[in-house]
């Protein structure tokens, strides 16, 4: 899943660093049946804390002198929500504990990090997690209770902890997490790490002198990887690859025996799709392009400013033309790394960002974010097509936003447009007779909120809730309207990659609730809940999204992973059951999708059966 509206590009390759907490501004909130604890039922309502900050964050970060006030600052308020406050997701408890344990961490509390850690495991629920949660953290902080962290010592004690703690783990159900772990430590290096400080956070302090609980997070996240984890680098490559190397099975594929493929002779009907994304290489598709009177393909496209743009892909900057191939090849290189694969490409893309200069940060970040945004519309098309001749492809063309610093900066005047945008885009479905719309992005309040304090607005954290809750809800408001206008389509929405609720995280489209949209997480080829995917009540079905192979511009074929790509599985089926049976009603085809699908024994994942549903479908 792709952020869009909010400008919030997808990031191909930073270091994932954690989220933090600072002076609090009351929210008004239910009061809880029992202890009298406010409720926290939506992540917009978590408390808002700022923290003053001045002069250059990197020393922040280096400085133990320094970090300390921030540091007890940050322990204080983030353990008074906690204390305070009874938080119905469980990924946000999460968070505030496994921010407090690496805080407890660089105190030298290593027995309270370890307590803390496993508070955070008792709190996962994907099978993987409850097994792998804070494994890294808890090998440190077990090694560094008998060995000064940093000694030879004590980075033996950490790879023997993880290797000990692995050993009896079914590699089946944690491989997926060791391969994503692997390929973490082999590309972290102190310009990744720092890199957010210098470019993200440093002019957010010299424009207001303050960072809130959205962004000081990661200077606490920065330090702890820059003082504990770069260090293991080696170990940890090592660890991880023995264990790989030592367990070289591969997952058993569930998905070829489920797959239904339409031919191209028999009783079946055109049925016309829209992939509304970032935009489409055509050409690959040229045989099963929708038409509109004189153009090849049925084409409406918006740019970033939610102004009206032409082609059915976003132009290639020229800046950036003659290194597009180079781009692609890095996309190329994360996929292999994702799947352990030795590659060139994984090669150049370890080399490329664990080397990266300071300087070199921001120009390499964002254009991996562009090329993200440039290659997701074809790769989400080409499964959207898969083996149904009879599909033909419509064209809904948005731009994601790929700088560091928002552009453009959250307006009214650009959300109402969007809204126009979004009732037009739908207009346009009906016009074309369009069955299935597929949604790989999403947005929520908590990006808008972000992205205003990126940019200087708002003269307080209360300020800026609102205004973000006012932009939020035109836009929902309008997407909400458009899809209700569209009784006959069936609109797909993926569910987010954030490991939350999408429900309490508000991400729409995937938290809507209407009789003709369905939300999709995403698991692997094996069924297995991808440790990615959001969940929560809208999520009604998992399909395939861990390194799913399909089109980049161009024509060449990776694999890549999210719920980006297990929405448009869905989405694909639920075009072949129109085509096996045109007279369904959108109701009709969520039903059947729904209830043929096969509930896992945890009953966490409803798995998609193409076969099933496509019998179902043609048996009425």
């Amino acid at each position: 899943m792709t952020q869009r509206s909010f400008k919030a590009a997808p990031v191909a390759a930073a270091v994932a660093l954690a989220s933090l907490l600072a002076m609090w501004h009351p929210v008004a909130q239910a009061q809880a049946a029992a202890g009298g604890k406010p409720v926290i039922e939506k992540a917009a309502d978590m408390p808002r804390f700022n923290y003053p900050v001045s002069g250059q964050l990197e020393d922040i970060v280096r400085s133990a002198e320094r970090f300390a006030p921030l540091a007890a600052a940050i322990r204080r308020d983030t353990e008074s929500v906690l204390a305070g406050y009874t938080i119905a997701d469980k990924s946000a408890q999460r968070d505030l504990l496994g921010l407090l344990a690496q805080l407890d961490f660089l105190d030298g509390r290593y027995a309270q990090a370890l307590e803390r850690a496993e508070q955070v495991r008792a709190l996962q629920d994907k099978p993987a997690d409850k097994l792998l949660s804070g494994l890294r953290l808890r090998a440190m902080a077990t090694a560094a209770q008998t060995h000064a962290p940093g000694s030879p010592a004590y980075v033996a004690a950490v790879a023997q902890y993880i290797t000990q703690a692995l050993a009896p783990l079914p590699f089946k159900v944690v491989s997926n997490d060791i391969k994503s772990s692997k390929a973490s430590a082999e590309l972290v290096g102190e310009a990744l790490i720092l890199g957010r400080v210098r470019e993200v956070l440093q002019p957010m302090a010299q424009g207001t002198g303050q960072l809130s609980n959205e962004f000081a997070p990661s200077l606490v996240s920065a330090r702890f990887a820059l003082l504990h984890v770069l260090p293991l680098k080696a170990a940890l490559t090592k660890t991880y690859g023995d264990y790989l190397a030592k367990n070289d099975v591969k997952k058993a594929d569930i998905w070829a025996a489920r797959d239904a493929v339409l031919p191209a002779k028999g009783p079946y009907a055109t049925v016309n799709v829209a992939v509304w994304d970032s935009g489409v290489d055509t050409f690959l598709f040229k045989r099963q392009l929708l038409a509109s009177g004189k153009q090849p393909v049925a084409l409406i496209a918006f740019d970033k400013y939610s102004q009206p743009a032409q082609g059915s892909l976003v132009p290639v900057p020229a800046a950036i033309k003659q290194r597009l191939p180079e781009l692609l090849a890095n996309t190329k290189g994360f996929s292999d790394l994702q799947s352990d694969i030795d590659s060139a490409e994984a090669g150049q893309v370890k080399k490329m960002l664990s080397t990266l200069a300071p300087n070199d940060y921001k120009r390499v970040i964002e254009d991996l974010n562009w090329t993200g945004g440039y290659e997701h519309g074809t790769h989400v098309a080409g499964i959207t097509l898969a083996g149904n001749p009879h599909a033909r492809l419509a064209v809904a063309r948005i731009e994601f936003g790929h700088t560091l610093k928002p552009d453009p900066c959250p307006s009214l005047e650009i959300t109402r447009r969007e809204a126009r945008n979004n009732l037009a885009t739908v207009e346009f479905f009906k016009r074309h007779k369009v069955r299935v719309v597929n949604m790989s992005w999403g947005g929520s309040v908590g990006a808008i909120e972000r992205e205003m304090e990126q940019c200087g607005q708002g003269k307080t954290a209360d300020e800026r809730k609102a205004k973000a809750r006012e932009m939020f809800d035109i836009t929902k408001q309008s997407l909400v309207q458009a899809f209700a206008s569209a009784p006959d389509i069936v609109f797909v929405a993926a569910a987010g990659n954030s490991n939350e609720d999408a429900t309490f995280a508000e991400q729409m489209p995937a938290d809507i609730v209407l009789p003709n949209l369905i939300t999709v997480g995403a698991v692997d080829l094996a069924g297995d809940e991808a440790s990615f995917t959001s969940y929560g009540p809208t999520v009604k079905v998992h399909a395939n999204g861990y390194q799913v192979e399909s089109y980049l511009p161009g024509g060449s074929r990776v694999a890549l992973s999210g719920t980006s790509m297990a929405a448009p599985q869905v989405s694909n089926l639920a075009a072949k059951l129109l085509s096996a049976n045109p007279k369904l009603k959108p109701a009709d085809v969520i039903r059947i999708i729904t209830e043929t699908a096969e509930r896992s024994e945890d009953g966490r994942r409803n798995l998609i059966h193409p076969k099933k549903a496509l019998a179902a479908a043609t048996a009425r």
